[in-house]
């Protein structure tokens, strides 16, 4: 009897430990989506990008005017030309043509490679100020929750922690965006003030 009255207490201790253990696990949330764009690093990775782009766009301009210009004088002296003449000009315009969509097909994918390249600094940091804050804060879990729609049914009421990671933040030095001078010119630079909108989700 005395053995079960003790095996009884073990599997209660156990229990409790159980319980505790799990209560203990605290759980966060923010928008990471939120972070990044309040990030003044982010400011500067995309004007840097819409530079980027601007110099492709200009390229395709200055491509599809060289066609244009190409194909009205074909046009225009179609009917005196021989035909080896022509074939050579509507070779070199089917040529010209070709270019131009390859380069238009070319450059969307370099210019998302480009954002990635901006952008990687500034997530890097942000995730490294969201795991400082977690660290500090005895989180156990700290969930995204840039999406609208989500996977989850159902979770426990958790702390939004955007406020503190943004402070967290603004004591780290800026991440270095790949040709741009923001280390240097934005050495002073903080994050923007918090918007009354974004107030937390949920529950501390």
């Amino acid at each position: 009897m005395t053995k079960l009255l003790f095996k009884k207490a073990i599997l209660i201790i156990a229990a409790t430990t159980t319980f505790s253990l799990v209560n203990a696990q605290k759980i966060a949330h923010l928008s990471f989506d939120s972070l990044v764009g309040l990030m003044p690093e982010t400011k500067t990775a995309t004007e840097a990008a819409q530079i980027y782009l601007k110099g492709l766009e200009q390229e395709i301009v200055a491509m599809q005017t060289e066609f244009e210009s190409k194909y009205k004088d074909y046009l225009e002296k179609e009917l005196t030309m021989g035909d080896l003449l022509k074939k050579n000009k509507q070779e070199d315009l089917q040529q010209l043509q070709k270019r131009i969509e390859d380069f238009k097909t070319q450059a969307g994918q370099d210019y998302q490679r480009k954002q990635a390249e901006l952008t990687a600094p500034i997530i890097s940091k942000a995730k490294k100020g969201i795991e400082a804050v977690a660290k500090e804060g005895g989180y156990k879990y700290v969930l995204d929750v840039s999406l609208q729609s989500t996977s989850v049914l159902y979770s426990e009421p958790s702390d939004d922690v955007l406020a503190s990671v943004r402070k967290k933040l603004e004591t780290m030095p800026l991440a270095v965006i790949p040709g741009t001078n923001n280390s240097s010119n934005n050495s002073n630079k903080t994050m923007p003030a918090p918007n009354k909108n974004n107030g937390a989700k949920g529950t501390k």
